[in-house]
């Protein structure tokens, strides 16, 4: 069934769909590592994006390795151009983003995190969604993450640049 667009979901349309492609991670708790990566932003007609994303390790030869990270939430617009965001990961963690939405681009950052007793400890993040300049007539999607983890301070983690694919 197919649903007209919630007028209120307007400034984030531009998420809108499944977006496929590669990044980095990186940390100082960890090896670097490449990944690949699917995101789907869809919504049902509501006041609000339903948003999914998974991701896999990208072996030294190009083979797709081992599932990585998995998270799934909802992105509801608020007036005056803010966006709040809710993310639950399987290992336990819950985030609460806020932020705001301009020209193609999101900036969110965390207002609550919490977890589980058996979740790593996690104590913030900040997010930076956006369409890149065209190329051959289409946009990217770019996205940055940076986390505050393990005793250590907010840092960059993971970026990616993503094609739109359907």
């Amino acid at each position: 069934m197919e649903f007209e667009p919630h007028p209120d979901i307007e400034p984030l349309a531009f998420l809108l769909g499944r977006w496929e492609g590669a990044g980095v991670g990186d940390y100082p708790t960890i090896k670097e590592f490449r990944f690949g990566q699917e995101i789907s932003f869809s919504h049902i007609g509501k006041p609000f994006l339903i948003y999914s994303s998974r991701s896999w390790l990208i072996e030294d030869d190009g083979s797709l390795g081992r599932p990585l990270g998995t998270e799934t939430g909802y992105w509801r617009p608020q007036p005056g151009n803010q966006v709040e965001v809710t993310l639950a990961h399987p290992t336990g963690i819950v985030e609460i983003y806020v932020g705001n939405v301009a020209f193609n681009r999101v900036e969110l950052l965390t207002d609550v995190v919490a977890r589980t007793t058996t979740a790593k400890e996690v104590t913030g993040g900040k997010r930076l969604y956006g369409l890149m300049p065209e190329k051959d007539g289409k946009r990217d999607l770019g996205w940055v993450y940076e986390m505050a983890a393990m005793g250590q301070p907010l840092q960059s983690h993971l970026s990616a640049q993503l094609k739109k694919v359907a």
